[in-house]
């Protein structure tokens, strides 16, 4: 739409050529084993290129694809049911499905915490212990390739089932809590109307995924900027946007719609808590490039789930920019990716601000009435 002036086509032509520059510049690579590598001299080249605010307003396309989510697809073996949904939220809160009938799977991954715990790294079974990591949301997963921070599921069905079964989280046996839920009368008349058969581990995790595939956050500041709301965000956010998607380089592995290129990456993060070395993706893969390398969590909501890495290390936001302006930690297998950032204070305030923005509306859940245990008859 062209303006009175008759500036805009200008800016648009000037916008859209780049946003070529940095799609250039971000998207270089060389080929390496099948896989693209981003070339570090070219995404130095790309965070020299000026967006200004006036023209990031006219931009149709940002650096990494960035864009509000699309709607959730389920798998073909795991069709989404309103019956199966509810079956999945009952699990999903019952700390039954727990060896000691004490630890549900929202223990963890609160609603009222963004789906996580507001902890540096997870207390294991029984609260006697603390965990390696830090809890990551269940908010979007839908959207990752690979779940948990090492990528060992591939799948939201494995992601569900994993943690009951982990000795040091739920630490319940799969034969035993199959016939703990199969003696209440409800649970297994629930199964066999949504599964057509008894209750059994792998439809646990089916309908508990299904569950999460509801987990789903819209509507952001962002989100709204996206759409065509150019007064979602304030000139200090637009700022931020302008820096995360040139000088800061964000969008190398923060991109597309859920803001994670779901890959793996060591950015040096300092060890804390009760591993001393964290391997990482190391121990699917064996690969030594994968020493240390976690997955790119999305930055979705990232307000709302302090504290950040994979062990909770870093407390606050602020903490996090400080981070990668630094050229994040001291770590010999660190990804080419990190560098010094060079950003003022003012920009990493900006940036901070920017990520405030992309807290969507959370999904209502409401908790619900889970199946009672039949009353015994004595003899």
């Amino acid at each position: 739409m062209q303006s009175v002036s008759g500036r805009r086509p200008f800016y648009r032509i000037m916008a859209m050529g780049l946003v070529s520059l940095l799609l250039v510049g971000l998207g270089a690579f060389t080929v390496q084993s099948g896989e693209k590598i981003v070339h570090p001299d070219a995404v130095k080249k790309a965070r020299r290129v000026l967006i200004t605010l006036d023209t990031l307003d006219t931009m149709d396309r940002l650096p990494g694809d960035l864009s509000p989510l699309p709607k959730v697809k389920s798998p073909r073996d795991n069709p989404t049911t309103a019956e199966k949904v509810e079956l999945g939220k009952m699990l999903f809160f019952d700390p039954r499905l727990s060896g000691n009938d004490h630890w549900a799977c929202s223990t963890c991954h609160n609603p009222s915490l963004g789906f996580s715990d507001g902890l540096p790294r997870s207390l294991g079974f029984g609260d006697e212990q603390e965990l390696d990591r830090h809890t990551p949301t269940v908010l979007n997963i839908a959207f990752n390739s690979l779940q948990f921070w090492d990528g060992r599921a591939a799948t939201m069905e494995e992601q569900a089932v994993a943690p009951i079964q982990a000795e040091r989280e739920m630490n319940s046996n799969p034969k035993k809590l199959e016939r703990k839920l199969n003696a209440i009368p409800e649970y297994k008349e629930r199964f066999k109307k949504v599964f057509g058969r008894r209750v059994t581990m792998e439809n646990i995790g089916k309908a508990i995924a299904a569950f999460e595939r509801t987990l789903v956050t819209g509507d952001s500041p962002f989100d709204r900027y996206m759409k065509g709301d150019k007064n979602a965000l304030t000139v200090q956010e637009k700022r931020g946007l302008i820096l995360f998607i040139s000088k800061a380089g964000c969008t190398q592995c923060h991109n597309g719609e859920n803001l994670t290129d779901n890959k793996f990456h060591n950015i040096g993060v300092p060890p804390a808590g009760p591993a001393k070395d964290d391997l990482g993706r190391y121990n699917v893969t064996k690969s030594e490039v994968d020493k240390r390398a976690f997955k790119t969590p999305s930055i979705r909501n990232i307000s709302m789930t302090p504290p950040y890495m994979h062990n909770g290390v870093l407390a606050t936001l602020d903490e996090v920019v400080d981070f990668y302006n630094k050229g994040g930690g001291d770590d010999p297998n660190q990804s080419p990716k990190i560098f010094k950032l060079g950003l003022t204070r003012q920009e990493k305030r900006d940036l901070v601000a920017f990520l405030m923005t992309l807290t969507g509306d959370m999904p209502i859940v409401s908790y619900p009435q889970l199946p009672q245990v039949a009353t015994l008859s004595k003899r």
